[in-house]
């Protein structure tokens, strides 16, 4: 079967939440792809920020298929050895003391959001249950996280949603201090906010906001679903503010492909979870957490990190080139290899115009091209989208009349 007849037969039986791109991938190595008709594609999304060591690295192939052979599952009702060993080794790269395991970034979200309000309930102040979130966030799809996520255009139709949040300007400590309450319990963002448009917290503004939190006894939670696991050219991107959050959640890239989150918090937080107050079937089981174990050791053994901030330096570079070069680009902004480029129009035809030239890249917010290839992208690899892009851009003048500046030839 090709492109179009699957395609076709998904059109049938799958319920439609999606709106899809008309290929089918079904190989991948690297930072490459081929779809079911044999075409191949440079992957600068990478799953949503998922496949940070690329597709198919061979430890993780290797740790899936080993474990898959052995135990796949046995639910939280007992120990897990490879769990144990993934928390030792996230809470030795965190500084953070406890985790809890779960399947993805929502539900890593969800389990922050009732340990924050648990943790005020514990503490006898059971009127503060209120959480301060921003503008443009993204939290998940749950009906928890999508409270927390300030994007009206994802509510619709699911009002009411739960109640006890706030809403305020990223980068503005006036506004986030006059939204603090006798309820407040907590505060949760992005430091890098990926699906909301690729903005960025002001190392000043979030040094600050954390001193306050402290000060008044606001909780912290970074969601780092996608920002984190080396993303920024830092292990974590709350390691570029000096800060560290009182509770951290993690997914995307932490098993390299096989679906995990994770919530890390520090002690005296993580007691207020008894046993009863939250769970997962599945969070933690073997299988995922021996692809975790495996996709962390080769990010550090493999120089994985500091690919991503060199790489991530050298791609804002050329980006910002064609930023210099074309009208249409207002501005290009982000931290490592999580980075936006920000149009004067909606994004989506670059976006299909790419894919036809062989460039996988995604839209967020409704005009800003995202990149987020895997961190093991070789500065090739980044010539060759930038040279693709170029040409669309330019392609896109010749439609436009000539109204866009011509991109230099890199």
């Amino acid at each position: 079967m090709g492109n179009r007849e699957i395609i076709a037969r998904g059109e049938q039986c799958l319920i439609n939440a999606y709106a899809r791109a008309g290929i089918v991938p079904v190989e991948g190595r690297g930072v490459r792809v081929w779809d079911v008709d044999g075409r191949e594609y440079l992957d600068f999304v990478a799953g949503v920020a998922v496949n940070a060591l690329g597709h198919c690295h061979p430890r993780v192939v290797a740790a899936i298929t080993s474990q898959a052979a052995r135990l796949i599952h046995c639910s939280n009702l007992y120990w897990i050895e490879p769990q144990v060993r993934l928390g030792e080794e996230l809470v030795r790269l965190t500084g953070l003391d406890r985790v809890f395991f779960c399947n993805s970034g929502t539900e890593a979200n969800e389990a922050a959001l009732k340990l924050v309000r648990k943790y005020a309930y514990e503490r006898g102040e059971q009127g503060r249950y209120e959480i301060i979130a921003m503008e443009h966030s993204f939290h998940g799809r749950t009906m928890g996280s999508l409270a927390a996520t300030a994007q009206s255009k994802l509510k619709g139709g699911f009002e009411p949603l739960v109640p006890g949040f706030k809403y305020v300007p990223l980068n503005d400590l006036s506004a986030f201090e006059s939204a603090i309450g006798p309820q407040t319990c907590a505060v949760i963002l992005e430091p890098v906010q990926g699906e909301g448009g690729v903005y960025v917290a002001a190392a000043d503004y979030l040094r600050q906001l954390v001193a306050l939190c402290r000060e008044r006894g606001i909780l912290v939670i970074f969601d780092e679903v996608q920002c984190g696991m080396g993303r920024t050219g830092r292990w974590f991107a709350f390691e570029h503010y000096g800060v560290v959050p009182d509770v951290l959640t993690l997914a995307k890239a932490l098993a390299g492909g096989v679906p995990i989150g994770a919530v890390l918090a520090r002690e005296e937080v993580a007691r207020a979870f008894r046993p009863g107050d939250h769970g997962s079937t599945f969070g933690g089981n073997p299988l995922a957490c021996a692809a975790a174990l495996a996709t962390l050791a080769a990010m550090e053994e493999e120089g994985v990190v500091a690919n991503a901030a060199r790489q991530g330096a050298y791609l804002r570079a050329r980006l910002e080139e064609l930023a210099a070069s074309f009208s249409c680009v207002r501005e290009v902004r982000g931290l490592g290899l999580l980075l936006g480029m920000e149009l004067a129009f909606p994004g989506q035809a670059i976006v299909d115009a790419c894919q036809q030239q062989g460039l996988l890249l995604n839209c967020a917010a409704g005009s800003v091209l995202r990149f987020l290839p895997p961190l093991t992208v070789a500065k090739e690899e980044i010539d060759r989208a930038v040279e693709i892009l170029a040409g669309v851009l330019a392609a896109k003048e010749a439609e436009e009349g000539g109204k866009l500046m011509q991109a230099p030839q890199g």
